[in-house]
C-alpha cells in the first residue's frame, strides 16, 4: 500500500507499507525520483548480470527515503513556508519518501533507520534548520 502525503492537492511523500510478495515488486510511482522495490526469490534464483546506462537527470530538489527497521517515531511535515501542517507515525518496515517541503522526526520509541539521498549530499547547499513551530500535533 502507497499512502501519499497530501496537503490541500500538493504531495510531500509517501508512505509505503507493503506485502512481502514473490519476484519483483515496485513500490513507487514511477515519475519519482526515487524507485523503491521489495523484492523476493526462492533459493537457486538467478538474476543476470546487468549493466546500467548512463542517463543524464535534472533533479531539482534533495529528496530523502527512510526505511524504518525498528521502532516507532512520529514525522512532521511541514509546508516550504515552514508552517507546521500535519504529522504521521511510522513503524517498524514503513518507507517514507519525502520529497516536497520541510520535515522534521520525533522518536517515539527506539528507532533503527536507514536514509537515502540523491548525493552527492552538501549540507550547506541541500539543507536548511529552522525552529519548529507546531502548535497542537495533528496526527492524520
Amino acid at each position: 500500500m502507497i499512502e501519499p502525503i497530501k496537503h490541500k492537492k500538493k504531495i510531500f511523500g509517501y508512505i509505503i507499507r507493503y506485502k512481502k510478495k514473490r519476484g519483483v515488486n515496485f513500490l513507487t510511482p514511477t515519475k519519482l525520483t526515487h524507485q523503491i522495490a521489495f523484492i523476493r526469490h526462492k533459493k537457486n534464483h538467478e538474476i543476470k548480470p546487468h549493466l546500467h546506462f548512463k542517463n543524464v537527470r535534472k533533479i531539482n530538489y534533495t529528496s530523502e527515503v527512510l526505511i524504518i527497521q525498528k521502532g516507532k517515531l512520529r514525522v512532521d511535515i511541514y509546508s516550504e513556508m515552514k508552517k507546521y501542517l500535519f504529522s504521521k507515525i511510522l513503524f517498524k518496515n514503513d518507507i517514507v519518501i519525502l520529497n516536497k517541503g520541510a520535515h522534521g522526526f520525533k522518536i517515539l520509541k527506539p528507532t533503527d533507520l536507514i536514509e537515502v539521498k540523491q548525493g552527492p549530499y552538501n549540507k550547506k547547499k541541500d539543507k536548511s534548520v529552522f525552529k519548529k513551530n507546531m502548535g497542537k500535533i495533528l496526527i492524520r
